[in-house]
């Protein structure tokens, strides 16, 4: 398959918006499945997991590849929750277009908002389909304006709805100017092109206009030739949109009814039409995996140097753990050594996958642009290069988000307990924003998540996957330690250790930083002072101290941590010893510069039906909230807020009982905020710690 006829996408969208349902059709028109799966029937092709299949949402993002007219389309089909908003992360990162599912009736929802932000950090291309256009009160000028407002894109029109809610029928191909029509009695299979109807022929022509005009901006050749008056041939406008999409500069905006079978193939064809294929992605940037200040670039070519970034970690009952791969350059065969340059080892290759959910098809070898799994992979993590050894590089690493929320764990058996350390790190190397630690205060085993939902799942898998007996408490907010002033402070480390005298010294001065990150280290020591060795065993030693705290227990964030002097003794210094100095004073020097307690603040968006809306607005303020603006949107009210974690454990329930079941809301993590000492007391007292 020559890379001119690939395509490697993703499919995103808010919770509910179609997405699955959507990657259903898709496989059913290609050919990949004989069986449309449904999501509310729990039969999904994608949504493979139990626990997808018990509450009808994607938890994980699943990949499948697909041939439509000889173009091989590679699809990751993503969660909307945003609890598993990692998985959108870590697909977009290595994904060369998506499409963009919005709900007619809902328009742009939060979620829609944070996976296009998430897509714009990338430079990924996309296209949008409006789904739903069969269900009430669906409204694709709506849609389409707040692709324009919300996300903050130009976009326009090329396809327009016949019909819509139950008489909603086909749609107008814009470019070619014909009507697209499916026959409900063959799942939609047979797709008809006629003329546009007659009391659509005045809407459509508008509408080709208005898409012509907006490329113009784009197309100054397309522009002379419409100002002029000349005809506009489909081709033009085909190879106007694509090269418009490819530049991040244009959002064509398609429609119909996963559901109903209506709109899937030409959705299709715009992958194949406008979605870039690795060569038009073009050369892949990176830093030398020797030299980082030197850059590196790999073409989307066979002939180039392999390299690649693993994207994803799973576990397969049959193969064990599988490594998402997407390769850049050159080619892989199985049984293949690589090199890691992040640890600076060889991996074996003993498996090459193409996957199709949790099926697979064993591959002797994969080329540039392909999308695979890796069996046999030993250090290799999420996010990290493979390449060739004798010409190494590094690709930029994905970022990872904060972990607002805990609960305590405990295994039932001494059974259990063996295997319990053993799943957590491997639950750990699957999903990166999934975290455990012992806490020291308490004694418990405590495990860290996106939300309640997220922590569901994973106690869920290590019960039925792993077969881990476990005592689940009751979630727990995950707070942070900060310093409110700047100090300073040494310790000096000189005692007996193995019949030898071992010394130590630091002074490290601490203030606050607004980064909403952990602790930054930095030296005013060059190696003429203290050894580089001594050097990193001092940073490590005050990162590693910074996830106590000093306060209770909590990690430190927002601090910059400076070694501000050191007196190397060179018989009895040893590493060792001046980390431990570097520690203690690190520690002190926070307690000096005075502590604080932060907490996760969440922004929140309800949409209530009118009738509710004071009263939720109440229920807000009485959880510390802040109102930060409302707006209509058709019949309900959209409400923004902010409002701190704590106070939102099983808000579901509340906003239930508060809206007879009609309001729904999205919450995301914003950022940590200092609580109020008097407060910061009370939360820790009713937790058992003192201050």
């Amino acid at each position: 398959m020559s890379l001119e006829n690939i395509r490697n996408i993703g499919i995103m969208a808010h919770i509910d918006a179609g997405k699955t349902t959507t990657t259903e059709r898709i496989l059913y028109y290609t050919g990949k499945s004989h069986k449309i799966g449904e999501v509310h029937d729990g039969a999904a092709t994608m949504d493979w997991m139990v626990q997808e299949q018990e509450r009808g949402i994607t938890i994980t993002s699943a990949a499948t590849t697909c041939m439509w007219k000889k173009t091989n389309i590679n699809i990751i089909d993503t969660p909307g929750h945003v609890d598993f908003t990692i998985e959108v992360e870590r697909a977009l990162r290595v994904l060369d277009g998506a499409i963009g599912v919005f709900d007619a009736v809902a328009g742009v929802e939060p979620q829609s908002e944070t996976v296009w932000g998430q897509a714009d950090k990338y430079s990924v291309p996309r296209i949008a389909f409006v789904n739903k256009m069969d269900r009430v009160g669906a409204d694709f000028e709506m849609c389409l304006g707040e692709i324009r407002t919300k996300l903050g894109k130009t976009a326009a029109a090329i396809q327009l709805p016949i019909g819509a809610e139950d008489t909603f029928k086909g749609v107008i191909d814009l470019v070619n100017m014909k009507a697209i029509l499916f026959k409900d009695e063959d799942l939609g299979s047979t797709v008809v092109v006629e003329e546009i109807p007659q009391d659509m022929q005045d809407d459509a022509q508008m509408a080709h206009e208005e898409l012509i005009e907006t490329l113009a901006d784009f197309d100054d050749q397309l522009a002379e030739d419409y100002l002029s008056g000349e005809s506009i041939s489909a081709e033009r406008i085909s190879k106007s949109i694509r090269e418009a999409v490819i530049n991040h500069e244009f959002v064509a905006v398609l429609c119909g009814s996963a559901f109903k079978n209506k709109g899937v193939q030409p959705l299709l064809d715009a992958v194949r039409d406008y979605l870039p294929s690795p060569i038009d992605r073009g050369e892949v940037k990176g830093v030398n995996g020797k030299n980082h200040d030197k850059e590196e670039v790999r073409r989307p070519d066979t002939e180039d140097a392999f390299s690649g970034i693993a994207f994803k970690i799973a576990t397969d009952p049959f193969v064990g753990s599988l490594t998402f791969f997407r390769i850049y350059s050159g080619s892989l065969k199985a049984g293949a050594q690589v090199y890691n340059p992040h640890k600076g080892k060889r991996e074996r290759v003993n498996k090459i996958l193409q996957m199709h959910a949790a099926k697979r098809t064993e591959l002797q070898e994969a080329k540039a642009g392909d999308i695979i799994a890796i069996s046999g992979l030993k250090e290799t993590v999420t996010g990290e290069t493979l390449c060739a050894e004798n010409r190494t590089i590094i690709f930029d690493l994905m970022e990872f988000p904060e972990s607002v929320i805990s609960v305590a764990i405990e295994p039932k058996t001494t059974n259990d307990e063996k295997k319990l350390m053993t799943s957590l790190s491997q639950l750990k190397l699957e999903d990166p924003s999934f975290t455990y630690q012992h806490n020291k205060e308490t004694g418990q085993l405590l495990i860290f998540g996106m939300g309640e939902l997220h922590l569901e799942i994973i106690c869920d898998r290590l019960e039925r996957e792993f077969k881990v007996g476990i005592r689940v408490g009751d979630p727990q907010v995950s707070y942070r330690e900060s310093i409110t002033g700047t100090a300073k402070a040494e310790d000096t480390f000189n005692r007996e250790q193995g019949g030898k005298m071992v010394y130590g010294h630091a002074v490290v001065e601490v203030e606050p930083t607004d980064h909403q990150s952990g602790v930054q280290f930095e030296t005013a020591l060059t190696k003429r002072d203290l050894p580089q060795d001594f050097l990193n065993a001092i940073e490590k030693s005050i990162k590693d101290t910074s996830m106590g705290g000093a306060l209770a227990g909590y990690p430190f964030i927002n601090i910059k941590a400076k070694l501000v002097a050191a007196n190397f003794n060179e018989e009895e210094g040893s590493e060792v010893a001046y980390a431990i100095a570097a520690s203690n004073a690190f520690r002190e020097a926070c307690r000096n510069a005075g502590l604080s307690l932060l907490e996760p603040k969440m922004s929140l968006e309800v949409v209530t039906p009118t009738d509710y809306t004071g009263d939720i607005i109440s229920d807000i303020n009485t959880k510390r909230g802040k109102i930060h603006a409302m707006s209509a949107k058709q019949d309900k009210e959209v409400i923004d807020a902010e409002v701190p974690l704590s106070e939102m454990f099983g808000y579901s329930t509340d906003i239930r009982s508060k809206s007879q079941g009609r309001a729904n809301f999205t919450m995301n993590f914003d950022r940590y905020e200092e609580i109020p000492m008097k407060m910061a007391k009370e939360i820790l007292e009713k937790r058992g710690i003192y201050i």
